[in-house]
């Protein structure tokens, strides 16, 4: 087929004027630089006859005017197949982690429309994650969508990672890593923990890093889903899915919408965010063939969750964890808000009729401590009643429980991490609600794996 040529007629930042004399290119086909072939543009609109926008896919000052720019008839497509696991990828399946190319069997456009209904799958079978707060308070569906919303420094990724790890490590399936508008330093952190781990042969990262274009930061999901559906459709595994951070995919959609001086809409965002969204969410969902089960980080800008950015992701999730800076500051980790966090896996027929009636007493007796904290704070605990001080103790039991050493922090806290089974956490739950341990101190509850840890003290001296 005979070569389709144009010219570069203005580079404004990311933006490139490109003229095509007698073509019809089309939103999202993909142009290669003549004399450089990894320098690639998209095509965003057609202003004018035989003009194009581009957004640039490359480092723009590489660009010069005049340069002749071919068409390729085609989007932009990444390599897609079993030959990426251990590996971390661009978001044009380049390796970028020193170990070489790999052989390229696959292609496939990262634009793909979500499957038809018809083909979905819905489950009501629970994902264990090892992490007790979670698998308590708001546990995850397998095959569902899992939310971490948190400000800056609250753990979000550390909880992520954790997450990434329990799941390659336990349930041995594949799992596809998305970086999104993150630190090189986290991503280069994470690459060395999984490889310690051992789990790294089963996972593939997709990077598009904060120092990268918004074109190359807001792809890098897309195609990291792509990789994810591959796995999912034609491999058949289990694949887990993970984004950090999904905030940065709307902030980056944000930027490209200013670039194109498209008008804003609420509190600035881009007038597309809604479909922007959808666009990636509504492909993260289980079929006939396989489960696709997706746990994403979301940031939250100054701590305000009433943002439209982060309140426009939180319809995709089944389970939403709410990490709070002030359980941050009392040294509880993970900074969990149990009370806050949700699941729409709350239901007798799910979590079975002694895991739900536990978590629906324990979520009172949590509502009932930070009534009293505020009690005890003005006036003391001597002030309250029995029955209260009971209750006021239980419940810090229970919040001081909920905290867990974690393996991918072993080398900052020099502390093994701890995996711990749904049956062990309902059976330390429903101990501390029953007052089997009212006789002991709510500080004993602090970084213990199982509630086994604490019998021994109330056993006599003479048999410890």
């Amino acid at each position: 087929m005979k070569a389709v040529f144009g010219t570069i007629l203005s580079i404004k930042g990311d933006i490139i004027e490109v003229e095509f004399s007698g073509a019809n290119l089309f939103p999202g086909e993909v142009l290669i630089v003549k004399e450089n072939p990894l320098l690639k543009l998209e095509i965003h609109s057609n202003p004018k006859r035989n003009i194009y926008l581009c957004i640039s896919l490359c480092d723009s000052k590489k660009l010069r005017r005049g340069d002749f720019v071919i068409r390729t008839e085609k989007t932009l497509e990444v390599p897609i197949g079993k030959e990426l696991l251990g590996r971390a990828i661009d978001i044009f399946g380049i390796p970028i982690d020193g170990k070489g190319p790999f052989k390229i069997e696959r292609i496939k456009s990262i634009y793909l429309s979500p499957p038809p209904f018809s083909a979905t799958s819905f489950k009501r079978e629970l994902l264990e994650t090892g992490i007790k707060a979670i698998d308590f308070f708001t546990p995850l569906l397998k095959g569902g969508n899992l939310g971490l919303f948190g400000g800056a420094g609250v753990g979000k990724t550390v909880l992520l990672t954790e997450l990434m790890h329990n799941v390659a490590f336990y349930h041995k399936g594949f799992s596809v890593f998305a970086g999104v508008g993150e630190r090189i330093r986290e991503a280069q952190e994470l690459y060395e923990t999984l490889e310690k781990a051992k789990v790294l042969p089963s996972v593939i990262l997709v990077l598009g890093q904060m120092n990268e274009p918004p074109s190359i930061r807001f792809r890098a999901a897309f195609t990291a889903v792509t990789i994810a559906e591959y796995l999912r459709d034609f491999e058949k595994k289990e694949v887990l899915f993970f984004i950090d951070n999904i905030y940065r995919f709307v902030q980056a959609g944000n930027e490209l919408s200013v670039l194109f001086s498209a008008l804003p809409s609420e509190e600035g965002y881009q007038p597309t965010l809604a479909s922007e969204i959808a666009s990636l969410e509504e492909r993260l969902i289980s079929t006939q063939e396989g489960d696709l089960t997706s746990i994403q980080a979301i940031y939250v800008p100054a701590d305000d969750f009433t943002d439209a950015g982060v309140q426009a992701t939180m319809p995709y999730f089944d389970s939403i964890v709410i990490l709070s800076r002030e359980v941050y500051q009392e040294g509880r980790y993970p900074a969990i808000d149990l009370l806050r966090s949700s699941s729409s896996a709350i239901s007798p027929s799910i979590l079975g009729e002694t895991h739900y009636e536990l978590l629906i007493e324990a979520k009172k007796i949590l509502e009932k401590y930070y009534h009293l904290q505020k009690i005890v704070s003005l006036i003391g605990e001597t002030e309250l009643s029995k029955e209260d001080r009971i209750l006021y103790h239980r419940g810090r039991k229970l919040l001081n429980f909920m905290t867990q050493n974690l393996h991918v922090v072993k080398e900052q806290t020099g502390l093994p991490g701890q995996y711990v089974k749904r049956t062990e956490t309902i059976k330390g739950v429903k101990e501390i609600l029953t007052g089997t341990f009212d006789e002991i101190g709510d500080e004993r509850f602090l970084y213990i794996k199982s509630i086994d840890e604490i019998e021994w003290l109330r056993m006599p001296k003479i048999w410890r």
